[in-house]
């Protein structure tokens, strides 16, 4: 009797357990279909580009002869169209063998074409606190500074000299001046 009971008891458990082993073993089966469906819905789709709204030719024009239109000298100071008096120009040695050639931009004047190998920059004057002139093309991040007695063409973005001791005749005999007649050091004592 014992043997039925524990006989009873093992077959309960059995029909009480395989509806669960087989929903197990079919969940079982889903999961890799699961997953190529999965795979399968990874791959991109094609979306189209939303229509770009164009505006008519008509508007456009009423629009441009309604704006001022201003040229890029008139968005010079008159302290910066100075400056620009005083720019040397034409093809400049500098040190190493380089040479930069500075030419004045004749439809827009203020303006320069500042060229050194391939390099090329659109330049305008811009004011300083020192007294010293300088060029600068704010996009490509480059400076021209010119002293009395040579000239530098700077890369800002980089902070470095793109060429330098650049000099003209005119620079030249300020240098010399400059060495034949020194200015007095700061340091010096007053002059007795």
């Amino acid at each position: 009797m014992k043997i039925s009971v524990l006989a009873a008891t093992a077959m309960t458990l059995a029909l009480a357990l395989a509806p669960v082993q087989a929903q197990q073993s079919s969940s079982a089966a889903k999961k890799p279909a699961a997953s190529t469906k999965k795979a399968s819905a990874k791959k991109p789709v094609a979306k189209k580009a939303p229509a770009k709204k164009t505006v008519p030719a008509r508007t456009a024009r009423a629009v441009e002869a309604a704006t001022p239109v201003q040229t890029p000298t008139q968005r010079l100071s008159e302290a910066e169209i100075a400056i620009a008096q005083h720019i040397h120009t034409g093809k400049i040695q500098c040190e190493l063998g380089a040479d930069v050639t500075v030419t004045a931009d004749e439809k827009n004047p203020g303006f320069f074409h500042v060229a050194t190998g391939k390099q090329r920059y659109y330049m305008h004057p811009v004011e300083s606190r020192t007294g010293a002139i300088r060029l600068e093309d704010i996009r490509a991040g480059a400076m021209w500074l010119q002293l009395g007695n040579k000239s530098m063409l700077l890369n800002q973005k980089l902070g470095q000299r793109v060429a330098d001791e650049c000099v003209t005749p005119t620079q030249r005999d300020f240098a010399a001046q400059m060495q034949a007649n020194p200015q007095p050091s700061l340091l010096d004592g007053p002059a007795k």
